[in-house]
C-alpha cells in the first residue's frame, strides 16, 4: 500500500507539473532505466509485487523497438515466450481480433505500453538519461540524471536498479564489466563468432569498389571501409550494423509523400546502383524485405547486400556520449530517408521500381511526436555485460546447459553484418551470421546479475552477459520482456530477504514465475506439450519433426496403416473450472494436413475437425493456436484426443487458457 501511494504521489506532483528536484531525488525500492519494452514489463512487474517503482526514460515515448517499427516480431518458438511478454500479445491480438497476434502497427504497441503503466501507477521519468552514478562498496546508492529538456539534473536512489536500456548505460557507469564488439572464437571455444565471411546479405560477385571503376586513385565508393580482411574467427571492437524498421503506407488517406530529406546525398547509394547492375531488379523486395502490417502499413528491413543496415557506421555508438550518438542517430535517420528518396526519384532506378515505391508514403498516424518517423534506432547490441555467467554458443546449441533458467530462447544466432570492405579488388560485406538448427534453450539468471563484488544490487536483463554471437539468438523483444519479468521478480525477492541479487533463491524465483505469470494472482494457463510422457500417451506410429511446431517437437503422420493412431492429452483432475482450449496446428508446407479432435470435460465429449485451410498464419511463425471451444472440467478423467483420419494428421501442445 505504502508503495502504491508513493507512485500515486508522483504521478500528482507531475500532473500539477511538479518536476522538482525533490520529486525526482525520492528513494524507491526499485529503478528502471530505460522505458524499452522490457523496461515496461519491470517496472509493471516490481509495482504489481507492492514495490515502490520508479521507470527512467531518455526519450519521449515508451516500448523501444517494440513501439519504434519492428511490428514482424522475431520469435523463434512461442514455447519460449511465457508471463508478461506472451501477455502483450495477446493484448496485440485482442486488439485486432484474434486471440494473439505477433506483427503489429507501432501506435497500438506504444498504447499498451502506456497502458501497463498506468494500471501499476507507475511514474516515468521522460528526457532523463544518466550521467552518473554512486557507489558505496558494492552497491550502487544513486544514479545522477540529466532533464535534457528541462535542463537540470537530480538524483534517484534506489534498493535494487535494474538496466534495460539497450545500451548499457547504468551498467557501465556502475563500474561492471563489459563487453563491445566480437569475442574470437578461440575465447569460449565457438565457431560463429569473430569475423566471419559468409553468403548472407551478400553484395554480388564482382562489383567494383572505386568512384571511378577501375581506378583505385579515384577513392573508395562512400559506405566502404578502408581495411582488410582479417582471419576467421578473430575478435575486434566492430559492432553489427543499426538501422531504422521502417513504418510506411500504401493508404492514399493516411500517406504522407516521402520528399528529399535533409543532407540528402545521392551518391551514397552508388553501390546500390552497381548491385543492382549484378542482379535483375524486379521488385522492391529485392532490395528490402518488406513486410506487410496491418491496416496497410509496414515494417521494412534489410535485405542483400545494400539497403536499411549502414554498415560499419555504428562502431563507435556503444561507448560514445550522447553528443556523438546523436550525431550517429541523425546520420542514420538522414542516410534511411535518402535511400527511400533515392529508389523513388534517381532516374537509374528502374522506372517500375520508382512506380512501385511512389505507392507508399509516411503513415500520419504513426509517430505524430517525431515527424511521422520512428523514435527508435535498432541498436541490434551495444555493451555486454560479463556476469557470473556468460552465455555461449554452446548454450544456443543445447551442447551445455543451465539449470537457474529464467527465460528461453529459441531464436537462430543472428549477426548483421559488422562491416563492408576490398577483398580481392571487390566489395564484400563481412559479419553476417544466421546459423540455427536448435530448438528453445534456458537463459541462467546467473546471466543478467553482474559479478557480485562489482554491484551487488543491479540486475541486466537487456545488455546481459554473452558472446556477440549468442546475444544474436537472445536479443529479441519478447525474450527482454520474459527476462524484464524475471529481473524485476528477483529484485523483489531480494529486497524482501535483505540479500545481494545474487543470492536470491533461484528455484524459489523459477517457481513465482510459474505460478504467477501475470503477477496477479490469477489462475495460470496450463501447457500440455507433445512430449510430456506424464501426460500424454501415443498409440500407433507417429513421427517427430522438430521444425515449425511449439516446443522441442511435433508429431505427423502422413501414411496409411492398419494400426491405431491416436495420441491422448489427460487433464490433470485437480484442473477444474472453466477453459478455452486451444491446440498448436503447425502447417506444413508441403503436405496438407488435417486432424480430428475429441474433448471430454469429465461430463460430455465434443468432437471437432481441424483442416489446414481453418488456420490462417501470420508472422514469422509457422503454426497457431486453434480454438476447440470452452469446457468447465469437473475434474475426473478429462482428456483431449487427436485421432489420424488416414491422412497427414499433426499433433503438437494443448493450451488450457482460464475464462471466468
Amino acid at each position: 500500500m505504502q508503495a502504491k501511494l508513493k507512485n500515486v504521489l508522483f504521478l500528482i506532483m507531475i500532473l500539477l507539473g511538479i518536476n522538482s528536484s525533490f520529486a525526482q531525488s525520492r528513494s524507491y525500492d526499485i529503478c528502471v532505466y530505460g522505458g524499452t519494452s522490457a523496461g515496461v514489463i519491470a517496472a509493471y512487474t516490481a509495482a504489481k509485487l507492492g514495490k515502490s517503482v520508479i521507470l527512467v526514460e531518455p526519450g519521449k515515448n515508451l516500448g523501444g523497438m517494440s513501439s519504434g517499427g519492428l511490428g514482424l516480431t522475431d520469435i523463434g518458438n512461442k514455447y519460449a515466450i511465457s508471463g508478461l511478454s506472451l501477455d502483450f500479445y495477446r493484448k496485440i491480438g485482442k486488439h485486432y481480433g484474434r486471440f494473439e497476434q505477433w506483427v503489429f502497427e507501432p501506435h497500438v504497441a506504444e498504447k499498451l505500453f502506456n497502458e501497463y503503466v498506468k494500471k501499476a501507477n507507475v511514474p516515468v521519468l521522460y528526457q532523463n538519461r544518466i550521467v552518473g552514478a554512486t557507489k558505496k562498496g558494492n552497491q550502487i546508492v544513486s544514479i545522477k540524471l540529466e532533464d535534457t529538456k528541462a535542463k537540470q539534473t537530480s538524483s534517484v536512489s534506489a534498493k535494487v536498479f535494474i538496466d534495460c536500456s539497450y545500451e548499457g548505460d547504468l551498467m557501465a557507469r556502475s563500474g561492471v564489466a563489459y563487453a563491445v564488439g566480437r569475442e574470437a572464437n578461440a575465447e569460449y571455444g565457438e565457431t560463429f563468432n569473430g569475423v566471419q565471411l559468409m553468403n548472407g546479405h551478400q553484395m554480388p560477385q564482382g562489383i567494383d569498389p572505386y568512384k571511378v571503376k577501375g581506378d583505385s586513385s579515384s577513392g573508395l565508393l562512400w559506405g566502404i571501409n578502408n581495411g582488410s580482411l582479417a582471419p576467421t574467427g578473430s575478435g575486434d571492437k566492430k559492432v553489427q550494423a543499426y538501422n531504422f524498421r521502417i513504418c510506411l503506407t500504401n493508404n492514399p488517406e493516411n500517406r504522407i509523400p516521402i520528399t528529399q530529406p535533409e543532407n540528402y546525398q545521392p551518391e551514397r547509394y552508388e553501390l546500390l546502383i552497381r548491385q543492382m547492375e549484378k542482379r535483375t531488379w524486379k521488385s522492391l523486395q529485392d532490395v528490402f524485405i518488406w513486410s506487410g502490417m496491418p491496416n496497410q502499413k509496414t515494417d521494412i528491413n534489410n535485405r542483400n547486400g545494400f539497403s536499411t543496415d549502414m554498415i560499419g557506421m555504428n562502431w563507435d555508438y556503444p561507448e560514445a556520449d550522447y553528443a556523438k550518438r546523436a550525431e550517429i542517430w541523425k546520420a542514420h535517420v538522414d542516410y534511411t530517408k535518402g535511400l527511400l528518396f533515392f529508389v523513388g526519384n534517381d532516374s537509374r532506378v528502374p522506372a517500375h521500381i520508382r512506380a512501385e515505391i511512389a505507392q507508399w508514403g509516411y503513415p500520419k498516424d504513426e509517430y505524430r511526436d517525431n515527424g511521422n518517423w520512428s523514435h527508435q534506432l535498432y541498436v541490434r547490441e551495444a555493451r555486454r555485460m560479463k556476469g557470473e555467467l556468460v552465455m555461449t554458443q554452446h548454450h544456443c546449441q543445447g551442447k551445455e546447459t543451465v539449470s537457474d533458467g529464467v527465460g528461453m530462447a529459441a531464436y537462430t544466432m543472428d549477426s548483421h553484418n559488422c562491416d563492408r570492405i576490398v577483398v580481392n579488388g571487390e566489395v564484400r560485406n563481412e559479419g553476417n551470421v544466421e546459423e540455427g538448427g536448435f530448438g528453445p534453450y534456458p537463459i541462467a539468471y546467473r546471466a543478467i546479475v553482474p559479478k557480485e563484488n562489482e554491484a551487488s544490487n543491479l540486475i541486466v536483463p537487456v545488455c546481459l552477459s554473452a558472446t556477440h554471437i549468442a546475444y544474436g539468438s537472445i536479443r529479441m523483444e519478447p525474450v527482454f520482456m520474459v527476462l524484464a519479468q524475471s529481473a524485476a521478480t528477483a529484485a523483489a525477492q531480494a529486497i524482501d530477504s535483505r540479500v545481494a541479487v545474487q543470492k536470491i533463491d533461484v528455484v524459489k524465483l523459477q517457481n513465482q514465475l510459474k505460478s504467477n505469470p501475470l503477477v496477479d494472482g490469477s489462475r495460470p494457463e496450463i501447457v500440455i506439450d507433445n512430449s510430456d510422457q506424464n501426460l500424454v500417451a501415443i498409440t500407433g506410429k507417429w513421427d517427430r519433426q522438430t521444425y515449425g511446431g511449439y516446443g522441442p517437437d511435433f508429431l505427423v503422420t502422413s501414411e496409411n496403416t492398419d494400426q491405431q493412431q491416436t495420441i491422448k492429452y489427460r487433464i490433470d483432475q485437480s484442473t477444474k473450472g472453466r477453459y478455452e482450449v486451444f491446440t498448436y496446428y503447425p502447417k506444413r508446407a508441403k503436405t496438407a494436413t488435417e486432424s480430428e479432435i475429441s474433448v471430454f470435460d469429465g461430463k460430455q465429449e465434443k468432437k471437432l475437425t481441424i483442416k489446414d485451410s481453418d488456420v490462417k498464419v501470420i508472422g514469422q511463425t509457422y503454426g497457431e493456436w486453434v480454438s476447440l471451444g470452452i469446457y468447465n472440467f469437473s475434474g475426473p478423467a478429462a482428456y483431449v484426443n487427436i485421432a489420424a483420419n488416414g491422412g497427414a494428421t499433426v499433433a503438437d501442445a494443448v493450451l488450457l487458457v482460464p475464462r471466468e
